[in-house]
């Protein structure tokens, strides 16, 4: 005989707060959202959040370890030098454009 109980739950610790912002909290909550549901679902995202983020961070390191061992990348220091570079030019280009009087080439 097979008994199908239900899965039971677990709380999450309260936590204390000041009573503006408490108040604060449930100005913004739904017609018919209660504060603890507020609560789970504020918890919810920032789990599904930090997971993203990590699994970003993963597949970032893994790439890069990809791209060392093909030997397919180029170091931050060298990007950096050329978009410095880029953005002299950039400044130096639009500065002499301003010197020059309109109309005239």
């Amino acid at each position: 005989m097979k008994y199908n109980l239900p899965m039971k739950t677990a709380t999450i610790p309260s936590v204390r707060v000041e009573p503006a912002f408490r108040a604060e909290v449930e100005a913004v909550l739904g017609d018919t959202e209660s504060l603890s549901e507020f609560v789970e679902t504020a918890v919810q995202e920032s789990v599904r959040r930090r997971r993203n983020q990590a699994e970003f961070i993963a597949r970032g390191m893994a790439s890069l370890e990809a791209a060392k061992v093909a030997d397919d990348y180029v170091d931050a220091d060298i990007v950096l030098r050329r978009l410095e570079y880029k953005l002299g030019a950039a400044i130096a280009a639009k500065a002499a454009k301003a010197g020059k009087p309109k109309g005239k080439k």
